[in-house]
This record gives structure tokens, C-alpha cells and sequence, in this order.
């Protein structure tokens, strides 16, 4: 991370993690909890699994349409092994060894993926992608015996953490802040490091990377696994926030809205797919009150035209460019102070 980031990360963060009790000092104490758990925590969670989506599509130049069926692979081990859930399949673990549990299988999907679609590139990787994430939907659908079939699991409430519920707002709402602040960070490390320059090197130039002596098919399948990683942790998340998970929650309509997320956040920077969460849980909420709730993908499908015409980089693009235009007023501002102070000192006269 750039010197000049890091206060303005520190800044970000501790006022995302204030805000809970900033909310209750603009709207009721029941609409600042509304916005707390179903719209910030929401937000986060889905995030989290835009930003594997966005961490492979920036320093990979790849996109994969599988996230958010990783994510489900991680929210289905963790209901399949932990205690209470129900209907009970295997049951009788504890969430401190499910939740690692279900972080392994993540991961180790995300490699599948990445060995299954190694050798593909652009609308190939994102066709073979999007098959791999609907042949698991379809067999999960249809599987009973492991995962319920249609129904899914429910009642995984989560554990209780120093003594309080974890689906308490507040509990929830700096859990997932917590870890979305640590993969956050992870991944600005993780690109600057010997893996990471060979990774942005791989996008920009694979053949002169490969012929460097580098392994271009390991560090792709690589990604996928960290990026697996980063979506089973939202999984897990998402999976205890709706108190379980059902195939639904990995259909192509999810596919898709997790792929909106990145594109309107933008896909030049991981802070993107926080910024796209929160665009579309806002909207996605609120859609009955703005429009119409039956016209809800109308609704998000023209703010995403708007954004991705005005931008092609999506919000963060935005952003870019109104700095650079503050910054442009502002140098055209000094330019004309710095012309007229060499006239002076050569004896120009001037009137008072």
C-alpha cells in the first residue's frame, strides 16, 4: 500500500467502525439497527465475495463467474458439519472447527476451478466459469441426501463470541467489518509481493513472464485458490447471516449480481467491490420505495448502464476522475499566480 493510502485507510476504517453508534444520532434507534445489520453488514458480506471476483479481474486479468459458487461450497460445508443445523447431515462440530473446515473446501474449489479453466482466456474463461458454477447449482438442487435439495439447510445461527449472540447487529456488523478490513489489507500485501509482481506481470505479458522461467499456469491456478479463500469467508458470512443457505443463494441470479457489484464498483481496485455492494444492497432494499420492487432489475440494470457509460472503471473511475478534475482547477489556478510573479520580479510596474 502506497505511504499517502494508509491514513486514509486508517481514517475509512475508523469511522466504518463507529458508525453503529453515529447512526442512532441521525434516526431512530430501530432504523439505525435496520441499516447496521440489513444494509451495511449486508453489504460487506457480499463484498467480501465480489472482492475474489475483483482481486483475480485486477491483478490477474481474469474474470470468473464461479465466486459466488465457491462462496456456496463454503456456506454448504460449514451447514453440513456444524451442530444444530437442520435438517442435520453430519453435524456435531463445533463452529471453531467448521468455519476452518469450511474454509479448506473453499480454497480447494477455488483451485479446481483454476486447474479446470487454466488454459482459457477472456469470454472462454468466463463461459467455462459460469458452467462450472451452474453444473454445481444444478447438483446441489437435486441432491437430498447431502444438501436438502431445493429446501437447503437452515438454523446455522453462528457462534457465540466473548459471551454475545453472533447474529446480534452490532456482533455481526464489526465481524464482518473485521474480516473484510483484513482481506482488504491481505490482498494490497499479497500484490506487492514476489507472487503478486508475477501475477500483474502474467496479465500484462504471460509469454514474457513464462520465458523469465515463471510458472504461468501455477500462478494462475494459484489466484484462483486465494481468491477462493476470500470468497469462502463471505460464504461462511453470508451463510450465517441468512441463518442457513438453500441453492438459490448460488443460482445464476446471485452469479450475476456479484458480477454487477464488481463492474459498477469498479474493477481497477478491491475498494471497488465494497463500493459496488453498497450501491446495489441500497438499491436492492429500497427498490419498492424508489420504483417499483417488480422492476427492481430494471432499476439496477439502468444505474449500472449510467455508471458504466459516465465510467468504464465504474465508481471508482468516477472518483479518479473528479479528483483529477480538483486537481486540474487547482494547478490552472496556480499556473496563473506562477505567470505573473516572473513579470514582477523583472520591474514590471503595476498600478495599486
Amino acid at each position: 500500500m502506497h505511504r499517502r493510502a494508509i491514513p486514509a485507510t486508517l481514517v475509512v476504517l475508523a469511522l466504518l467502525l463507529a458508525l453503529p453508534w453515529l447512526l442512532p444520532q441521525f434516526m431512530p434507534a430501530n432504523q439505525a439497527q435496520f441499516w447496521t445489520a440489513n444494509i451495511l453488514g449486508r453489504a460487506i458480506v457480499f463484498g467480501i465475495i465480489a472482492m475474489s471476483l475483483t482481486f483475480l479481474a485486477t491483478y490477474g486479468g481474469f474474470i470468473s463467474l464461479a465466486q459466488m459458487m465457491i462462496a456456496g461450497v463454503a456456506g454448504y460445508t460449514l451447514a453440513i458439519f456444524v451442530e444444530g443445523a437442520l435438517p442435520r447431515i453430519v453435524g456435531g462440530w463445533g463452529y471453531a472447527a467448521a468455519i476452518p473446515l469450511s474454509l479448506l473446501a473453499a480454497t480447494v474449489m477455488g483451485l479446481v476451478v483454476g486447474a479446470i479453466s487454466v488454459r482459457t482466456r477472456d469470454i472462454y474463461l468466463l463461459m467455462i466459469t459460469l458452467a462450472l458454477a451452474m453444473g454445481v447449482f444444478r447438483f446441489i438442487e437435486t441432491n437430498i441426501a447431502w444438501f436438502n435439495g431445493y429446501e437447503g439447510i437452515r438454523n446455522v445461527v453462528g457462534p457465540t463470541v466473548f459471551g454475545l449472540d453472533f447474529r446480534n447487529a452490532f456482533v455481526f456488523y464489526h465481524i464482518a467489518l473485521g474480516t473484510a478490513a483484513a482481506l482488504f489489507l491481505g490482498v494490497l500485501y499479497l500484490v506487492k509481493t514476489p507472487f503478486g509482481l508475477v501475477l500483474q506481470g502474467i496479465r500484462d505479458n504471460p509469454r514474457r513472464v513464462a520465458a523469465l522461467g515463471y510458472s504461468v499456469g501455477l500462478h494462475r491456478i494459484a489466484a484462483f485458490g486465494v481468491a477462493g479463500f476470500i470468497a469462502g469467508c463471505g460464504g461462511v458470512l453470508s451463510t450465517i447471516y441468512n441463518i442457513g443457505i438453500s441453492p438459490g443463494t448460488i443460482g445464476l441470479g446471485a452469479t450475476v449480481n456479484i458480477l454487477i457489484m464488481s463492474v459498477v464498483g469498479g474493477l481497477g481496485h478491491p475498494a471497488g467491490a465494497f463500493i459496488g455492494s453498497l450501491i446495489f444492497t441500497v438499491f436492492d432494499t429500497f427498490a419498492a420505495t424508489i420504483y417499483d420492487r417488480d422492476r427492481f432489475n430494471t432499476l439496477i440494470g439502468l444505474v449500472f448502464l449510467v455508471i458504466v457509460l459516465v465510467s468504464p472503471d465504474g465508481a471508482i473511475g468516477i472518483g479518479t476522475k473528479l479528483r483529477r478534475l480538483l486537481g486540474a482547477g487547482r494547478g490552472h489556478t496556480g499556473g496563473v499566480q506562477g505567470a505573473r510573479a516572473p513579470r514582477q520580479q523583472a520591474g514590471e510596474e503595476t498600478t495599486p
